[in-house]
């Protein structure tokens, strides 16, 4: 009896690629707060953080690993922010500092670093300056890098780097992360401008 065909094997399987989502939740209420409302948030008026996620992972269509850095320095946690967090799948890191240091922004700084030696794409949201050099070094070959903040509060030396790559998505336009419209004022592409929000 002859022998049976050879049973192909399967190809390899390649694990999916992820998208690493870096909060600077710190920059983005600062800036909420700042120079869009002109005063503290309301709860209500705060990013809507799994909205964030579901961004995350439509715009590149792949799993995201969320990561929301915190500033534990008090040695305090807001406990019912870290289970809301964990809720939506986040991975809170607080990080306390010895000093004065900016240890959120050193705790992102860290991170970038790190993914450099992975296959992996990044989403970091933030309007800060501070990792202008992680994120120049992350761009280049066929990792995916962008930006998730309000445009217009955008550290300009990051702006300049969509000419090398960077893609830059608007919090409230593009990723939906408010309820309700936010008082900003701000250039609109036409193909964005919807003339309801007016009237």
């Amino acid at each position: 009896m002859a022998a049976p065909f050879p049973v192909p094997s399967a190809p390899a399987q390649h694990s999916p690629r992820t998208t690493y989502l870096l909060v600077d939740g710190e920059n983005i209420d600062a800036t909420l707060g700042m120079n869009v409302l002109n005063r503290r948030p309301n709860p209500e008026e705060r990013p809507r953080w799994d909205r964030i996620t579901g961004f995350a992972r439509k715009v590149w269509d792949q799993d995201v690993v969320p990561l929301f850095f915190l500033n534990a320095t008090s040695g305090q946690m807001p406990m019912s922010f870290v289970q809301a967090l964990l809720a939506m799948g986040y991975k809170p890191i607080p990080l306390a500092a010895s000093g004065d240091e900016k240890v959120v922004d050193l705790g992102i700084q860290l991170t970038l670093d790190a993914i450099a030696d992975r296959d992996a794409d990044v989403l970091l949201a933030s309007h800060d300056g501070d990792f202008l050099p992680q994120v120049e070094r992350l761009l280049g070959g066929d990792r995916r890098v962008g930006l998730l903040a309000f445009r217009e509060f955008v550290n300009g030396q990051l702006t300049a780097l969509s000419d090398e790559g960077l893609e830059i998505f608007d919090l409230e336009g593009d990723a939906d992360a408010f309820t309700s419209a936010l008082p900003r004022v701000r250039i609109i592409p036409i193909d964005e401008f919807d003339p309801l929000r007016f009237l």
